[in-house]
Parts: C-alpha cells; sequence; structure tokens
C-alpha cells in the first residue's frame, strides 16, 4: 500500500498513530523532560532529566557551555504562546535570568551565557 493510500485508509476508518502517546509515557517513565534553545535559523529540543540543574542542562549542549557557565535567560514556552515574541514576553517581565541552582522546568526556553 502507497503511503497516501495507507493515510486515506486511517482517515477513513479513524485510526491515530500511538506515537505521541508512546513517547509521552516513555519520558514520563524515565523521568525525563525538553527544553528548546532557539535562533535565527534553528529552533531545537533537548532532552535532560527532571531535576537537572541549568548548568548541566546547558552542558547537553556543549561541555564548555556548562563549565564557564554564568546564567541562562529563561522563559516558559507557555508564556512565549501567551505573548507571541521573545519582546513581548520580555517587556511582560517574564523573561528571567537564572544561575547556577536553577532547576529546569519542562517547555523552558534558555539562552546560556558562558564566560570566556
Amino acid at each position: 500500500m502507497e503511503p497516501d493510500e495507507k493515510e486515506e485508509e486511517q482517515k477513513k476508518v479513524g485510526a491515530q498513530s500511538a506515537l505521541p502517546k508512546i513517547t509521552h509515557a516513555g519520558y514520563a517513565s524515565l523521568e525525563l523532560i525538553r527544553y528548546f534553545t532557539c535562533g535565527p535559523d534553528e529552533v531545537r529540543a533537548w532532552t535532560i532529566r527532571k531535576g537537572t540543574k541549568a548548568p548541566q542542562a546547558a552542558g547537553v549542549i556543549h561541555s564548555d557551555f556548562e563549565n564557564k557557565f554564568v546564567c541562562g535567560e529563561i522563559m516558559s514556552y507557555d508564556d512565549l504562546k501567551e505573548h507571541g515574541s521573545e519582546p513581548a514576553v520580555k517587556a511582560a517581565g517574564k523573561l528571567r535570568q537564572q544561575g547556577k541552582p536553577y532547576e529546569m522546568v519542562d517547555g523552558d526556553i534558555a539562552y546560556w551565557k558562558a564566560g570566556a
């Protein structure tokens, strides 16, 4: 069966993929969360364990970010969705600078600052 035919047949019988449920259950059972980084050309999700502190979360990207960690500018996905843009989140006072003790939350959007 061709992919188009398969999709059409699934719609006809009301079949839905179980993959989102499986992924969610896997993340929950393994106590994993996602945080995001955003740039002009890319948005990326990073998987970390629940309870991970900011420097270790930054270290998932590169060890220098962890070793030379200064702080993270953090906003929540929900705040971005509500306000519509990073400048609007900042204007609403929802962009927070967090230091080494900050525990990452599922859906955080982070911009890391590291020293030289």
